[in-house]
């Protein structure tokens, strides 16, 4: 049985909505993780995911910052969010789901973006990404009994050579530091999760899921980043059947930086 997940960051939910519903109509997932909804939970616009045939919806908001939430077509019990840090951000939530049988704890993250300058000394933004990634290093794929885990989001770091446009231009820039990458490793080294995208898609090969908003024609330009992921437990890697990214989706009417990531299972 096919089942689909999709990871969006959409930079602000209720402006985005249009592409949210035209990407539903084209790829129907049968859940839907978003990232920086920037909206409080009361405001959160449920009626047009619902009439969109998602009757469960699992959100964890604050205002015009931040913000994750996971629509799915399936039920979704167990949800938990966790204050990575310990400030009080929007940035994770996770809910049990199952399927095929199976019962799979579903992390939605949005990884502090770090600002600008890659030294923690002058930039608090960037240690707080440090702080956040060393945190998730405690995140086990295999943490609960009987339970496979799925870890979806925008981690805000491109890890791999070929994650980014120029592996040596990006080498001082935030999202590619060696510090952020080797963090970032050592999560999925230490959690044991599968880098799913990379799975069916050689190293040696661009992957992008993002792409700024400050160039002028972002498709000719091509520089973009992998900042988006979904990670598996180790048992759900042979039944994943592909990847997509809906790269279109950056040329849409007002469109999010981030495009949508689609993990397709045979499950």
């Amino acid at each position: 049985m096919g089942f689909s997940i999709t990871t969006w960051n959409i930079n602000s939910v209720r402006l985005r909505m249009p592409i949210i519903e035209q990407f539903v109509m084209q790829h129907r997932p049968d859940i839907i993780c978003l990232q920086e909804t920037k909206v409080r939970n009361d405001l959160f616009p449920l009626s047009p995911l619902r009439a969109m045939g998602y009757d469960h919806v699992i959100i964890h908001g604050q205002k015009g910052y931040h913000g994750v939430a996971i629509a799915s077509r399936i039920p979704l019990v167990e949800d938990h969010r966790q204050d990575y840090c310990g400030v009080g951000d929007a940035r994770h939530i996770s809910a049990i789901f199952e399927r095929g049988g199976r019962r799979i704890r579903l992390h939605n993250f949005y990884v502090p973006a770090g600002g600008d300058e890659p030294d923690r000394a002058i930039n608090p933004k960037f240690g707080h990404k440090l702080d956040f990634i060393e945190e998730m290093k405690r995140l086990h794929a295999n943490g609960e009994p009987n339970t496979s885990a799925i870890l979806v989001g925008d981690l805000n770091i491109a890890p791999l050579e070929h994650d980014v446009w120029s592996h040596k231009q990006l080498l001082k820039i935030v999202s590619h530091t060696p510090v952020e990458t080797d963090g970032l490793t050592e999560v999925m080294k230490r959690g044991a999760w599968l880098d799913l995208m990379r799975q069916h898609v050689p190293a040696s090969e661009k992957l992008y899921t993002w792409w700024s908003y400050r160039a002028k024609d972002w498709e000719a330009a091509d520089r973009g980043r992998r900042l988006d992921h979904i990670w598996s437990s180790s048992d759900l890697g042979p039944l994943l059947q592909r990847i997509e990214i809906t790269k279109a989706a950056r040329g849409w009417e007002r469109p999010s930086d981030h495009v949508p990531v689609t993990a397709h299972f045979n499950l």
